[in-house]
């Protein structure tokens, strides 16, 4: 299991963390496999002097005392197999523990960075790959390995042509493992790959379940699926009949070996070169010197699978969890700074916008305009830190978003994005982010600055209505009021709105406008994209995006006043201060509007 381990890599300190602290377990395991293969010589003992003692001095008493110590010590073998068993287990468990927070945060991080559903949830496949292995006889086969050596030599003691050929047999078996591993290495890879494929596909169908089956896309959804469901199938074959052939070789190969041991000691008896005990002994030690290469290739498959996630979950870690601790910034109460911003999709080289360049004071709201496809939402997105700016900079009271510790950075933002995802939980729950223990005043102070409150205490269970999964109870309507109360639960300093008001009636858009008022009133900083003339009522200043760069930011009147006098382009012009090793793409409409 340390070789498993060593694949985890130096350098990623959560995981190194995590194997550290269940290590000292497996070294307990080690030395409970000490004893456990020591009281397994109790067997061949007893009939090495069965034969070679009882039978000749036909000795009651020596047979009862012998038999006394033989149950004794498959007592104890057996007690101290379960404890060993449930300390490999618990130790699974803990592992597990230890890394669950951090394989959740990757998830999250990696659902940014990447366009592929089956990437993001990689990290949890890898981590159920790891505990499946660690929960099977595989770990036992590994710290059993080493006493391989100590059977084979006492073999060797009773005659050296037995420790020749239990050697041979050894050396066999342990070929049968490498041909297992190499045969198994890419299949078992592929089978990783399309499992996450699967899943995706799955999840997505789902997600767009109501549009499938009005357009009548079924059919064709599920040829998709089968292509790639028989393409895992395949490969899951692959290693199955791999492992399952070369386990069968060596399952015989290793009865076939005891078979000869037996009947060369035959040999050497009949030579009186061995006693009948000793031939009988040297045939169950070099089965159970070969049980652990045989148990070892039946579990190969596992054991490779949990190599490559060790692996790929050490890679991914690295990648994704912040390796800094955070000095504490006293809470932004000032500005927001845009300074030479460029902005990139993770992942991507292309830049969407650049040249974005404006300041806002406490009290301020921003209305920010364009064509489709301007790149309206990927400012957003890095005005709240989930991109990272290509170039430049977003900073509060002067600091940069990346000087801030994330989760307490995001109690100073409010956000509503395009696409409301609710939780399935109540609607205190929602809007107090999913806290495990939400404060009931702040929920009501959220919802009533949201304009909210009425329409929650008129629903049948209040503030207690379970809101299903992705909010499937609710209008779009009512998603959207309760998502713009939970933007502002805590009282944020920035709320940022991506067309809040698409789904509201007139009443929810009035109390829209009176949030922001609001908001306004009490110091904060308010960023909103908007089509809607009613939209830019409350805003103080104005930020018109076309061509992938900023056109003008300043006093609302004065910016439309600009944009209105001319026509606006939506061609790819350059944005003005793109680096040089970012090319200026237009941005998707379906990503931004």
């Amino acid at each position: 299991m340390l070789h498993l381990w060593s694949q985890a890599g130096a350098e990623n300190r959560p995981l190194k963390a995590a194997l550290r602290d269940c290590r000292s377990a497996f070294w307990g395991v080690a030395a409970l496999s000490a004893v456990v293969n020591l009281l397994m010589l109790a067997g061949p003992l007893y009939m090495l002097q069965i034969y070679d003692r009882v039978l000749t001095s036909r000795s009651v008493p020596t047979l009862v005392a012998l038999s006394i110590f033989l149950v004794i010590a498959y007592v104890f073998q057996g007690a101290l197999d379960v404890i060993r068993s449930r300390i490999v287990v618990r130790s699974a468990s803990l592992l597990d523990q230890h890394l669950a927070t951090k394989i959740h945060d990757a998830v999250m991080r990696l659902s940014i960075r990447t366009r592929h559903a089956s990437d993001a949830h990689q990290p949890v496949r890898d981590l159920d790959t790891i505990r499946g292995f660690l929960t099977s006889a595989g770990p036992i086969a590994i710290v059993d390995l080493p006493w391989i050596p100590v059977f084979l030599f006492i073999c060797y003691l009773l005659h050296p042509w037995l420790g020749a050929v239990s050697l041979a047999g050894a050396l066999i078996l342990v070929a049968l493992s490498f041909k297992t591993e190499r045969a198994t290495r890419e299949p078992t890879r592929q089978v990783a790959k399309d499992t996450g494929l699967r899943n995706a596909i799955i999840e997505a169908d789902r997600r767009n379940s109501e549009t499938v089956v009005a357009m009548g896309m079924a059919n064709d959804l599920s040829q998709r699926w089968s292509t790639v469901n028989n393409r895992y199938l395949g490969a899951v074959r692959i290693v199955s009949d791999v492992t399952g052939g070369y386990g069968s070789v060596a399952r015989g190969l290793r009865l076939l070996m005891q078979s000869v041991i037996l009947g060369l000691g035959a040999y050497l008896v009949l030579r009186q070169e061995l006693s009948p005990g000793a031939m009988i002994a040297a045939s169950i030690m070099m089965g159970r010197a070969l049980a652990p290469i045989d148990s070892a290739i039946a579990n190969w498959r596992l054991f490779a699978a949990a190599r490559q996630s060790l692996r790929r979950l050490s890679e991914i870690l690295d990648k994704v969890t912040p390796d800094r601790a955070f000095t504490e910034l006293p809470k932004p109460e000032r500005s927001l700074e845009v300074q030479g911003l460029v902005i990139a999709a993770p992942g991507m080289t292309g830049a969407i916008v650049g040249n974005l360049q404006f300041q806002l004071s406490a009290g301020e709201a921003l209305g920010v305009i364009g064509p489709s496809g301007a790149g309206k939402t990927s400012l957003l997105r890095t005005l709240v830190g989930i991109w990272p700016p290509a170039r430049g900079s977003v900073r509060l009271d002067g600091a940069a978003l990346d000087q801030w510790d994330p989760a307490l950075r995001g109690r100073y933002i409010g956000f509503v994005s395009q696409r409301i995802d609710l939780f399935d939980g109540t609607i205190a729950e929602n809007i107090a982010r999913m806290a495990v223990q939400p404060d009931s005043e702040a929920v009501i102070e959220a919802a009533r600055a949201a304009g909210a409150h009425d329409m929650i205490v008129k629903m049948p269970s209040g503030y207690d209505t379970l809101v299903g999964d992705v909010g499937v109870a609710l209008s779009g309507g009512q998603q959207q009021r309760i998502a713009l109360a939970r933007a502002l639960y805590g009282r944020p300093f920035l709320v940022v709105l991506d067309e809040p008001s698409s789904n509201l009636d007139n009443d929810g858009e009035m109390a829209l406008q009176q949030a922001v008022v609001n908001l306004k009133a009490r110091g904060a900083i308010v960023v909103s994209i908007t089509h809607r003339p009613l939209g830019l009522a409350a805003c103080d200043k104005v930020l018109f995006i076309a061509n992938n760069a900023q056109q003008a930011f300043g006093p609302r009147d004065e910016v439309l006043r600009k944009v209105l006098a001319r026509p606006v382009q939506t061609g790819t012009a350059p944005a003005a201060s793109a680096p040089a090793n970012l090319r200026v793409v237009n941005e998707p409409a379906s990503a931004n509007e």
